[in-house]
């Protein structure tokens, strides 16, 4: 008993003030460089760290069980860093692959107006309000039988001279299309049509001037079912709807409203599609899947700090008689709280760390195995997800700690010692 507390005294020295006779002993009994390297720095942080280094050998005494805590933060907070980046990366690749259909708005005329087309001033009014906001693309449209090679299949026919916007820019695709026809993929590939083959449309031929290139985004205007031809080719006057290609959202949502107040105010002349509602509803949809994800691996965080204020208070229980003489032999209890506390945030800093570290190599592999895209798994908000997970961790594990560091602090010596 008496050699305990000498060497708990010796303990309480080191935490009142530097340890340069040990940190000597260290040096002179290891002489390998990098030994001594080592007790060095074990001396350094003894003198401007004594809680910590006292909490490091008081937690080494009991690996398992710190090891066990830790184990409940690691999970929690790989459960936060997972989940939450998952659904912040389908989030942001949702919103990428729906955004082009977001900033599309399509003109038609109204069922109760009886008109098929368009005419002259729906197009003015539709390109005034488009002004500066995107580009506007009239189309005139149709469904017809396709042929060629021998076989047949049914398209989308569209007639436009500026299909670039529309369509995209794949090789031979003109600035301004006069002639010829501009195939769909899944046309192409059903007609085994290429550059130079001639396509059969309602008995007039054409020669197919370019293959578009696969959609790659939804849109309502089918392109890889799609043939289009110029304008000319079709009977009709003026076109059957105007596609106005906005540079943003907020772009589409204004042309829209414009459209609306200069051709629909006495009387419903066109219909106005925009889907930028639609995508708004979208993004809200996903940031509450992924609160709802943040919120459930939540619960597996606070059962960790449950468990971190198990084992803190089994540890604590355990160490009465040592914390009493402690006190006995002169150190404070705001010294005695430090080092506990020190011990239960160690605990959680340590989880949090391995926890991030696993929860983002979880995803990345997700994303490299999968059409997820790693892209939108390397966005900024998943740093701050990592970043809020870990301090969520280091937090629950410090407030686990708390009671029962300020129970054993405040205990009386002489109580102590009894126990």
């Amino acid at each position: 008993m008496r050699d305990r507390i000498r060497r708990l005294a010796r303990l309480g020295s080191r935490l009142r003030g530097p340890a340069d006779g040990a940190a000597a002993a260290a040096r002179v009994a290891i002489p390998d460089p990098v030994a001594a390297r080592v007790a060095g720095a074990a001396a350094a942080l003894d003198r401007r760290f004594p809680a910590v280094s006292l909490a490091l050998r008081n937690l080494s005494r009991q690996r398992l069980r710190a090891g066990l805590a830790a184990l409940g933060i690691v999970i929690g907070v790989f459960a936060v860093v997972a989940l939450g980046m998952l659904g912040t990366a389908l989030q942001t690749a949702a919103t990428e692959e729906l955004g082009g259909l977001g900033n599309q708005v399509i003109v038609s005329p109204a069922a109760e107006s009886g008109e098929e087309t368009l005419d002259g001033r729906d197009l003015a009014a539709v390109e005034r309000a488009a002004a500066g906001r995107g580009t506007v693309i009239p189309l005139k449209s149709t469904g017809g039988t396709v042929s060629g090679g021998g076989d047949q299949t049914v398209a989308q026919v569209y007639g436009t001279t500026n299909p670039r916007p529309l369509f995209g820019d794949a090789p031979g695709v003109p600035d301004y299309h006069r002639q010829g026809a501009l195939v769909g993929a899944d046309v192409a590939g059903a007609l085994d049509l290429r550059v130079g083959s001639q396509v059969t449309i309602e008995s007039t031929t054409y020669r197919v001037v370019a293959v578009l290139s696969p959609q790659s985004s939804i849109t309502p205007l089918r392109a890889d079912s799609a043939v289009i031809l110029p304008p000319d080719e079709f009977a009709a006057d003026g076109p059957s709807q105007v596609v106005v290609q906005a540079d943003s959202g907020a772009d589409a949502d204004a042309v829209a409203r414009e459209v609306r107040d200069r051709l629909n105010a006495r009387e419903r002349r066109v219909s106005v599609f925009s889907l930028t509602s639609v995508l708004d509803q979208i993004t809200e949809f996903f940031a509450l899947l992924n609160g709802f994800l943040l919120a459930v691996a939540g619960v597996s965080l606070v059962v960790a700090g449950v468990s971190i204020f198990n084992v803190m208070l089994m540890t604590v229980s355990e160490r009465r008689g040592e914390i009493g003489v402690l006190r006995a032999v002169g150190i404070h209890r705001d010294q005695v709280l430090r080092t506990l506390l020190v011990e239960a945030t160690l605990l959680g800093v340590a989880g949090g760390v391995v926890g991030v570290v696993f929860g983002t190599a979880g995803v990345v592999l997700v994303a490299l195995n999968t059409d997820l895209p790693l892209d939108a798994v390397l966005v900024p908000t998943n740093a701050l997800v990592a970043l809020g997970a870990f301090a969520f961790g280091a937090t629950v594990a410090l407030v686990g700690g708390l009671y029962p560091a300020y129970r054993a602090a405040w205990e009386p010596p002489v109580e102590s010692l009894r126990g």
